[in-house]
């Protein structure tokens, strides 16, 4: 492996902070999305017994949706982590399959479905596939290096 690709696997994050984040990412998003999704929906009849339905059917929703992301987020970069640290390569495979794996178990299990797991498997692959292949990033090595402050020292007068 080239030094070059070899200093963009060494983030300053490791595989498991990754997953974290990820989790942690597909949580709040899918807890957002819930509320959203609840929102859409007519609140139910009120009840004798049931104090404030609509605040309680908002909050399962928000859970379920919630849950549901987090596992997607938690899975995918974790197989995703597991195949770069694996084969010492960063490309569009990795996500591919991490797409793929989250997917078909995921929304498969949630779909109780065998063909419901192969397609949103290959749906989450074939948009993991498509996003990495543009090769989007945020740094271009070009051999500068950009630090937030000014190395160069200030003249002490000032005209």
């Amino acid at each position: 492996m080239d030094p070059s690709e070899l200093r963009y696997l060494e983030d300053e994050d490791t595989s498991t902070m990754k997953v974290i984040k990820g989790t942690t990412m597909g949580l709040v998003v899918g807890t957002i999305w819930g509320t959203v999704v609840a929102s859409w929906q007519d609140v139910p009849r009120v009840e004798k017994h049931v104090a404030l339905p609509g605040l309680i059917r908002t909050l399962k929703m928000m859970g379920n949706y919630g849950a549901t992301f987090a596992a997607v987020g938690g899975v995918y970069i974790g197989v995703e982590q597991l195949l770069q640290n694996y084969r010492m390569k960063r490309d569009l495979f990795n996500g591919a399959v991490g797409g793929f794996v989250a997917g078909a178990t995921i929304l498969g299990y949630k779909g109780r479905s065998i063909n419901t797991a192969i397609k949103a498997g290959a749906t989450l692959a074939a948009t993991s596939a498509f996003i990495d292949s543009g090769e989007q990033t945020t740094r271009i090595d070009n051999g500068k290096e950009y630090f937030p402050y000014t190395t160069k020292k200030r003249s002490t007068i000032e005209s």
